[in-house]
């Protein structure tokens, strides 16, 4: 049998060809199909453990609707990868899709469908605006009570998977970081190949680039939006998931202590946004003398960066950094 693949096209030439973002609507519907298929899910069992009983069961269902335990489900839940878009202005921009977008992704869904579930999915689009409430509503619903309690650690996993990758392209190109995402995944000839299981498709992403997001929740393989408006898109699992990631907070920030004390643990973990000396100084309740050999320390291990912007040094942590505060917390 032939083997079908997505080949994501990028102008050789374009050194802004790969970007990387972060998709909490991403995250939520693989949290969807852990619940409903929990074997196929083993990392996110200590997650489902602490968390599944408080999901109001409505609401559940209206996302076990559309997202379903495997295959399609609506692009427009997760076509808006940044780094800034909140789980709350991701949950408004639901209520606001476009006809258009709807439907066409609404009838996808409603194709895949038989029996009941295909009579529900008709109903809403029959209905457009009160679907589009509806699926909003039960997005933040699920949103607070699912993921929102863990999101914090998730973040900081998806955030140090970007700093480590964004880190091997400075030293060995776009095509070594490319090989490392997924066995799934391979550099060919300029183009990003995803290996797939049902078509092959050509996408030409030549000026509008490729967005990599790495996840926690999805952990089962990669998945690919290649069809406009959405910008074509590949999802693929994070580095350093492991079966406690979803741990209690303060057990974790234990850990990190005991691992390089207190205070250092501290001040690793507050510097995911840049902070001058004194400012760690407060934040940490530590002399500005003590703060400044805490971060030589750190900066000597390589897990803080330190930059100077104008009088100022400011302090973050590396991606090293990233990588051991998302592995550990």
């Amino acid at each position: 049998m032939d083997r079908k693949f997505v080949d994501f096209q990028l102008a050789p030439d374009d050194l802004t060809a790969i970007r990387f973002g972060i998709s909490p609507g991403h995250e939520l519907c693989h949290a969807v199909r852990a619940l409903l298929r929990p074997d196929e899910y083993p990392l996110q069992w200590g997650w489902m453990r602490a968390y599944r009983d408080r999901i109001p069961r409505e609401d559940f269902e209206v996302l076990a609707l559309l997202i379903r335990e495997e295959g399609y489900f609506p692009d427009f839940l997760t076509t808006t990868p940044t780094w800034e878009l909140t789980p709350e202005a991701e949950a408004e921009r639901l209520r606001d899709i476009d006809d258009e977008r709807f439907e066409v992704d609404m009838t996808k869904v409603l194709v895949r469908s038989a029996g009941a579930r295909r009579v529900a999915v008709q109903h809403m689009l029959d209905q457009p605006d009160r679907a589009r409430a509806m699926i909003a509503g039960a997005w933040l619903s699920v949103w607070s009570t699912a993921v929102a309690p863990v999101w914090a650690p998730l973040e900081r996993l998806l955030r140090a998977d970007i700093a480590v990758r964004t880190r091997r392209i400075a030293e060995s190109g776009i095509g070594d970081m490319i090989q490392t995402l997924h066995d799934r995944v391979q550099w060919s000839d300029g183009a990003v190949r995803v290996t797939m299981r049902i078509w092959s498709e050509v996408v030409d992403c030549r000026g509008s680039g490729l967005v990599l997001v790495p996840s926690v929740m999805g952990t089962t393989g990669c998945f690919v939006l290649t069809e406009p408006p959405a910008q074509p898109t590949l999802f693929y699992p994070a580095h350093g998931v492991t079966a406690t990631w979803a741990r209690d907070a303060a057990d974790a920030a234990a850990a990190l202590g005991a691992l390089l004390g207190p205070a250092r643990a501290r001040i690793l973990r507050d510097a995911h946004e840049p902070r001058t000396t004194s400012q760690v100084a407060s934040d940490t309740g530590l002399a500005i003398s003590t703060a400044s050999h805490h971060l030589a320390v750190l900066r000597d291990a390589g897990l803080v960066a330190s930059t100077r912007d104008g009088a100022r040094v400011l302090h973050r942590r590396s991606p090293l950094g990233e990588a051991m505060v998302g592995a550990v917390l």
